[in-house]
């Protein structure tokens, strides 16, 4: 096991890299930091000499990758893709454009962030696993045809549409919950409710019918027969057996979620005004924030691979057949 994890972690060391690099190209190929000068100093003060000063004052006068003007190792080191870049690999992510600490940003916005993911994440996956269990249970039938109907009628509605529809309707006209905003402490529950409700509803469709097909297949396996054979009821034959056995894809569905229980909700966020991590990378994004958005790429290219190496460590939990050499 310690063989498997150390193995994983150091292949995450060139991942993480090639990441930073693609990210550090693609950001430079649409925007020199000539450009990122004149958009926060503004067309009327972007002069030569203020783009100078900025640049100068953010760390974006040095050369891209090699420093003709330094000798020995720091022809290498003292260029902008180590001193933005590699940096981040011990969580020195430095300052935005606009003079923030990134950390500490980061650091205040994963509250509000997770406030948001975590309940909608647990009450999303029991949601949709239980209304594949139940669409299973009551399969050939006329409510898993209704069900199945319904499902795909939630997927066919854009997300913006139950955001809209949400705070027009709970927050607007019922007048139940704040229709945008957050507070800290106790009161951040109103705030949360609506968002919370929304990101539920939204995934519902998807879920429900991507759990239903593993359940369906797993529910013609031999086992499952033979359990009918020695008298086993229908629901114990779904929670005891077919579900345990379709906990490995489950699991592989859920690892893609992880990051996002960090990293936030771009939409819900910003439609809400609630200060997280999501609505901090949109706002990036808008002001063109170099410094921000391949923080915010490391971090969830970070979490997604610590994810995938929690998943196949679970699956030597749920399936004794799995063993990881």
């Amino acid at each position: 096991m310690s063989a498997y994890l150390l193995r994983r972690l150091l292949y995450a060391v060139p991942i993480l890299l090639g990441v930073n690099l693609l990210t550090f190209l693609l950001f430079f190929m649409v925007n020199s930091p000539d450009d990122m000068a004149r958009i926060q100093l503004g067309a009327k003060y972007a002069t030569p000499e203020a783009i100078e000063r900025w640049k100068a004052g953010r760390g974006y006068d040095k050369p891209m990758f090699m420093n003709t003007q330094r000798e020995g190792v720091a022809c290498l080191t003292d260029t902008l893709f180590v001193s933005k870049s590699l940096s981040m690999f011990a969580f020195d992510f430095g300052h935005a454009d606009d003079g923030h600490d990134i950390a500490h940003e980061i650091r205040d916005r994963m509250g509000p962030s997770l406030a948001i993911a975590l309940p909608s994440f647990l009450l999303s996956l029991a949601a949709t696993i239980t209304f594949a269990l139940l669409l299973v249970f009551f399969r050939a039938t006329a409510i898993d045809f209704w069900g199945v109907a319904i499902c795909v009628m939630l997927m066919s509605i854009s997300s913006m549409f139950y955001i809209i529809g949400g705070q027009w309707l709970v927050a607007k006209l019922w007048a139940l919950v704040p229709i945008s905003g957050y507070a800290g402490g106790l009161d951040a529950a109103r705030f949360l409710i609506l968002p919370v409700l929304i990101s539920v509803v939204g995934g519902l469709g998807a879920g429900t019918r991507w759990y239903r097909t593993l359940f369906l297949e797993e529910i013609s396996r031999d086992y499952v027969r033979t359990a009918r054979a020695k008298g086993l009821s229908e629901l114990a034959v779904l929670f005891r057996h077919v579900l345990k056995n379709a906990l490995i894809p489950i699991l592989t569905g859920v690892v893609v979620v992880i990051p996002s229980l960090f990293m936030g909700s771009l939409l819900v966020e910003s439609f809400f005004a609630v200060p997280g991590l999501g609505s901090y990378t949109i706002e990036a994004i808008q002001a063109q924030d170099f410094a921000v958005v391949r923080a915010m790429v490391f971090i969830g290219s970070l979490l997604y691979i610590v994810g995938l190496v929690l998943t196949d460590i679970s699956y030597t939990l749920v399936d004794p057949r799995v063993r990881l050499g």
